[in-house]
């Protein structure tokens, strides 16, 4: 993958003190940062694409920071637009209008799964750089064609699977890849299972609600308003279930500690295989990763052949219990450190380098759940290239790489 430092249509914030010296020679004292501010040219604008409780949060979350202007916002509900219309933003049902203004800098993306890929890639060809919330893939082929427009457009990328930005998943990783926990044999993670098909009924849909553009590149189905209120993560015509949702946490840690942000599985076997009920994921390495088919106090157990580690929000252990009291030594292995996912994808946008979860991080992430999805519906050992992203002769399971999309959305 292209590593490239990349710089945004405008030029951006290093020359902006050099233009500030070309211009009058009186400014107001806000224009050039003094009361705190940053100056107009050196602020970072944002807008907003899916408004509701995680878009709101990750909006303002990155706009209530010093040299960071929220400009305007976009969703087909309208009651989510309201408020930020009475706060003097831009507000807008099409993101294309929205788009088009030439004046954004980033983008947040917390729509509906299905929606994801095609709002980031619209961005990143705006000259937007993207901060888009997770599940960000419905297929593996809308992964791919993600990685390609980012590196493209040259645009940062950061996936909301913040806890790559926290210290005890860090920690647990470097531990597992310095060999504390000796060579890595199992991993285990706790999530949910795949996504069901959507048979909610139909029901009279609210004025302030753009249906068919909500519906996007789904297929067409009547409107059901658990759908709109996050019951949509459940079902396969707009998400993947547990395995997408919290997976595309837990599995983005057991990608992590595997090495494997630039690969994937070699081999997946479906539920019952050796006696465990979930799909399990041969590596190259030779660990495997058990899906556990529930949510769990840990949400990733590494095992190796000198002990463990188990970790989540806030907790660690390992066994023996001596390893988590031990720092990483200089000479053993230091993965990115994030602190701050938002402000990380601020530092990247100044900087022009990698995000912690860049787009080919997100991709391989998303990649493992919707392999895990495809063995639990084919219900059998598939053979994955992770080099190719293909199955090995097996035509049926690579028809599942890619969904149709509803006239007329093309990524």
């Amino acid at each position: 993958m292209a590593r490239n430092r990349r710089m945004n249509r405008r030029g951006f914030l290093k020359g902006a003190a050099t233009a500030a010296l070309a211009g009058p020679l009186i400014l107001p004292a806000s224009a050039l940062g003094v009361d705190g501010r940053a100056a107009p040219s050196n602020r970072i604008h944002v807008a907003g694409i899916g408004m509701g409780g995680r878009g709101r949060y990750v909006f303002q979350n990155l706009t209530r920071r010093p040299g960071v202007e929220g400009v305007a916002v976009c969703d087909a509900m309208g009651r989510r637009l309201e408020p930020f219309k009475k706060a003097g933003l831009a507000v807008y049902k099409d993101f294309r209008e929205m788009l088009s203004r030439g004046d954004i800098d980033a983008v947040t993306v917390a729509t509906p799964t299905h929606w994801k890929p095609l709002h980031s890639v619209a961005a990143a060809k705006a000259g937007a750089d993207v901060f888009c919330e997770k599940p960000s893939t419905l297929t593996i082929r809308n992964g791919r064609a993600m990685v390609t427009a980012i590196e493209r457009y040259g645009r940062v990328f950061q996936h909301g699977t913040q806890q790559r930005s926290s210290r005890e998943f860090r920690f647990a990783c470097e531990m597992v890849l310095s060999g504390r926990i000796g060579d890595l044999k199992r991993v285990e993670v706790y999530v949910g299972g795949p996504g069901r098909p959507c048979n909610l009924p139909g029901e009279p849909c609210p004025k302030d609600i753009d249906w068919n553009m909500w519906l996007g590149p789904a297929p067409w189905r009547p409107f059901n308003s658990r759908i709109c209120l996050r019951g949509w993560e459940g079902y396969e015509e707009f998400s993947g279930g547990g395995m997408t949702g919290w997976g595309s946490h837990h599995f983005d840690i057991a990608q992590w500690g595997l090495a494997a942000d630039e690969t994937g599985p070699t081999e997946i076997l479906p539920p019952g295989s050796g006696g465990h009920n979930g799909v399990t994921f041969r590596y190259a390495c030779g660990a495997r990763v058990y899906h556990m088919n529930r949510m769990g106090e840990w949400a990733v157990v590494f095992e190796g052949t000198k002990g463990k580690v188990a970790v989540n929000r806030g907790k660690l252990r390992t066994w023996p219990a001596s390893l988590m009291h031990e720092e990483t030594r200089p000479d053993e292995v230091h993965l990115y450190r994030s602190t701050d996912h938002g402000g990380n994808f601020l530092w990247a946008i100044r900087t022009r380098e990698r995000a912690v979860c860049d787009v080919e991080i997100a991709h391989r992430t998303m990649t493992v759940c919707h392999l895990g999805n495809i063995a639990y519906k084919l219900r059998r050992p598939l053979v994955w290239d992770p080099v190719k992203e293909e199955f090995t002769g097996d035509a049926e399971a690579n028809r599942l790489l890619d969904r149709p999309m509803r006239s007329p959305w093309v990524l």
